[in-house]
């Protein structure tokens, strides 16, 4: 038995078509031949498969072929397709545009090309949806994901996303994967602030996203690359690198408001980091106490190794400074319950000051035990350091929690949820 249109009214009366819960944009730019078949199949599967309210808003950017024509015909012969025309080209610009202008709570982008299985369509929303996520993208690296493309574009995607890893510090498997949704309270608040008006948008709005504390979903996709595609490798690669440079200046110098956007929209700590352990003052002192032991383990496997190829203080120096490095980076996390990218970088350089004056301790612990004793054993070595170091962890407690890891006030009592209306499953 066919399912019915689910943008149709209720067959108990109610009027008029049901508002979209879901907005599919598709930007198009000179896709005169592509199109209709495109959007009849796009069209065919929503009225089928999707079991909610949809439209399909067809983002025309600065077309010089008949694409406005095609997309018009098809739109007065399809219920729930609309069609925005719009007179500068850019991917992103039509997307941003669309976005901010629909009614519907959750938008999603798709390639014109359909490169994407649309099996994947429903686990790209659904999170969105239930209020799960807030952003979610197709992923074409994921080992579950199967993908025909020719091994230039595999090697591009690749090295494309290694750079954005290592320049920008993103956990994004695919940035570029033209297949993603956002719900639109998200998009309201993050939009005004992504520059990019071409093919750098959507990599610019996932790294804001993320800095920000969002929670985004990834769904492995089937993707065929189509062999006819007309975008510009060099052109692109090159305004990808732009955009890149330009987002590590404005992260590195606070243009952007990433704090702010944290603290308004990012999902808190859980209110205990190690289930067990008690919250509070006691529970960080256990928690720091445990990574601090291991830390000393560590430093000590570490001095006694290095101490047989070089002097003592310059073993204690490699040793504290690897060692500070990693109990920084464990206290933020489980101690203090800090999570995301946004603020390590000062944690760490703040750690680097508490950890010298941790090398200041253990140092001048070593001075004084050569002054005194000429040429201690290597035992007594160590349990001075033990001693100084239990000191120096003390100290690094107290500056941890009341210095480099010192919780501001949240003025946000609730992460919101997105104003989606009651679902109904199709019948």
């Amino acid at each position: 038995m066919p399912l019915r249109d689910p943008n149709t009214a209720e067959p108990d009366g109610g009027a008029g078509p049901r508002p979209p819960v879901v907005d599919v944009v598709v930007p198009v730019h000179d896709e005169e031949a592509d199109l209709e078949p495109c959007l009849r199949r796009l069209h065919r599967y929503l009225t089928s498969e999707l079991p909610y309210p949809f439209r399909i808003t067809v983002a025309e950017n600065a077309s010089t072929d008949a694409t406005v024509e095609v997309a018009r015909r098809v739109a007065a012969e399809l219920p729930g397709i609309e069609v925005l025309v719009l007179p500068e080209p850019g991917r992103g610009r039509a997307l941003r545009t669309a976005w901010l202008a629909s009614p519907a709570p959750v938008l999603v982008y798709m390639d014109v090309d359909l490169s994407t299985d649309l099996a994947a369509l429903l686990p790209l929303v659904a999170p969105l949806i239930s209020g799960h996520s807030d952003l979610a993208i197709g992923t074409r690296l994921a080992p579950s994901s199967r993908v025909v493309r020719g091994a230039k574009r595999e090697v591009i995607s690749r090295s494309y996303n290694l750079l954005l890893r290592g320049a920008l510090a993103t956990r994004l498997s695919d940035a570029q994967c033209g297949f993603k949704a956002i719900r639109a309270d998200v998009a309201a608040r993050l939009l005004p602030l992504v520059e990019d008006a071409g093919w750098f948008f959507d990599t610019e709005l996932l790294v804001l996203a993320e800095r920000s504390g969002l929670r985004i979903h990834e769904v492995p996709v089937d993707w065929i690359d189509d062999p006819d595609s007309r975008v510009d490798i060099v052109a692109t690669a090159k305004a990808d690198l732009a955009g890149i440079a330009r987002m590590v200046r404005a992260l590195a110098t606070g243009r952007l408001p990433v704090a702010e956007l944290r603290a308004q929209l990012g999902r808190g700590p859980l209110a205990d980091p190690v289930p067990g352990v008690p919250a509070g003052l006691f529970g960080q002192a256990i928690r720091f106490a445990t990574i601090g032991v291991l830390s000393t383990l560590a430093y000590l496997v570490l001095f006694v190794g290095l101490r047989t190829v070089v002097d003592a203080q310059p073993a204690n120096l490699v040793a504290l400074g690897v060692t500070a490095v990693a109990n920084t980076a464990a206290n933020r996390r489980i101690t203090f319950g800090i999570r995301g990218g946004s603020g390590a970088g000062r944690a760490q350089l703040q750690g680097l000051v508490v950890f010298g004056l941790g090398l200041a301790l253990t140092s001048g612990t070593l001075a004084a035990l050569h002054g005194l004793a000429g040429t201690p054993s290597r035992g007594t070595e160590v349990v001075a350091l033990v001693v100084a170091n239990a000191l120096a962890t003390l100290l690094r407690f107290l500056l941890f929690r009341g210095w480099v890891f010192r919780s501001a006030p949240r003025t946000d009592s609730a992460h919101p949820e997105p104003a989606v209306p009651a679902m109904e499953t199709v019948r």
